[in-house]
């Protein structure tokens, strides 16, 4: 086998599944969250197109599937990329439909604005941004913004 072969000609993620105790109350939360349109749906699965990925969920049920993931421990973090005005927009629209955030929008100490929050089993949800290096700090200067520099 070649390094181009096999495992080695992977070249792109198509899809992620996300194992769910309460379907129907993943597939709502979901939907009023993201506004997800739903691309494919059955008695056990759900899939949404989020750009180029698709996102299932799916019932637990298999063998290899295991016990649920406690209340008190996240089971995966899911990472979703906007624009940097965005990121605060969003966290604006989850206080209006009242959805605990987990840590407001902050910039990192990377080039990263974020903002975390869960879904109903536990996930961690990330919204964030790429931002300038500038505004990477805890007290972000954001003078790069106004004097119209990249």
């Amino acid at each position: 086998m070649t390094e181009n072969s096999g495992l080695g000609a992977i070249r792109s993620m198509d899809y992620v599944i996300v194992l769910c105790d309460d379907l129907d109350r993943m597939k709502r939360f979901y939907i009023d969250t993201f506004d997800f349109r739903i691309e494919e749906e059955t008695e056990h699965w759900i899939a949404f197109r989020v750009g180029t990925l698709f996102l299932g969920l799916r019932s637990r049920g298999r063998p290899y599937d295991g016990p649920n993931i406690a209340e008190t421990s996240a089971g995966m973090q899911l990472s979703f990329r906007v624009p940097p005005a965005d990121v605060d927009l969003a966290y604006q629209s989850l206080r209006a439909k009242n959805i605990d955030v987990i840590e407001a929008p902050t910039n990192q100490d990377w080039p990263h604005r974020t903002l975390f929050f869960s879904d109903p089993e536990k996930n961690i949800l990330e919204i964030f941004a790429d931002i300038h290096p500038n505004d990477m700090a805890s007290e972000p200067s954001g003078l790069h913004l106004l004097a119209g520099l990249k």
